[in-house]
């Protein structure tokens, strides 16, 4: 949605070492942003954003308006499935039908080979695999690792929303993921006990007004998990003054002792 930041940028390096050719879309979408979100105030510099993409070796820069994807009369949307209705969705009522369905414009107006997105945003990036999956579109999805500040926090466009003190909280995020993911290391497999000690050190290390979802899910599902065996996925939504804030960190457990290979 534009604002671009070295998250945004490692996607088109990577799309460019990959690919001959590069569309970088930038449109701060109204249709996933409830009635009391910040549309208004969401972060935009056309200009900035321009010149990053060009100097990122963008070849094709997609700015439409809104009146351009919604003119007058529009009236059709995309469902998500099921998945659309946990963690984010639940919190965000009909945003992630709004995600969808501009997505889904995006890849018929541009039709690439390959759509990269990011880890910050999984719950988007597993929507969109599915939708692409469902509608039998003909692009394949990478999702690239988050790029973070120096101090763990991810990327992000609303990081432009926090003040000093704000911005060092914001941190304690992935701090508390740590928490869960060395949990996970030293052989603690329940989630309960787990997101217990998590809840802990987030409200230690962040301070936050809200907590919006904390929870331990299937990495591709993003359904909680009963008992961990494999592979999973720490999610945490927060609020630091009126920043919302989200990340996910992804945690392979050991395997258990005496298990045949």
């Amino acid at each position: 949605m534009g604002y671009l930041h070295e998250g945004h940028l490692s996607l088109i390096d990577r799309a460019r070492r990959e690919h001959h050719r590069v569309a970088v879309s930038v449109f701060v979408n109204p249709l996933q942003f409830g009635p009391r979100e910040d549309f208004a105030r969401y972060p935009r510099n056309e200009v900035r954003d321009v010149r990053l993409c060009r100097d990122a070796g963008c070849d094709w820069l997609f700015l439409p308006r809104v009146r351009a994807l919604y003119p007058p009369g529009f009236a059709t949307t995309v469902t998500p499935g099921p998945l659309a209705d946990l963690w984010e969705g639940a919190v965000r009522p009909g945003h992630f039908r709004g995600v969808a369905t501009v997505v889904l414009k995006l890849l018929h107006l541009v039709e690439p080979t390959m759509l990269y997105l990011g880890q910050k945003d999984i719950q988007q990036a597993r929507i969109v695999e599915r939708m692409v999956e469902d509608l039998d579109l003909p692009t394949e999805i990478t999702i690239c690792p988050t790029v973070r500040e120096r101090d763990g926090l991810a990327l992000s466009s609303r990081n432009a929303y926090l003040d000093e003190e704000g911005r060092a909280r914001a941190a304690g995020l992935i701090r508390a993921l740590r928490v869960g993911r060395s949990m996970i290391r030293s052989g603690i497999r329940d989630p309960g006990a787990l997101l217990t000690r998590v809840k802990q050190a987030l409200r230690r290390e962040a301070r936050p007004e809200r907590v919006d979802y904390l929870a331990l899910v299937d990495p591709v599902t993003l359904e909680p998990l009963r008992e961990l065996d494999g592979a999973a996925l720490f999610l945490g939504a927060i609020r630091i003054g009126n920043t919302r804030l989200i990340d996910n960190l992804l945690v392979r457990s050991p395997a258990r002792r005496g298990r045949r290979r």
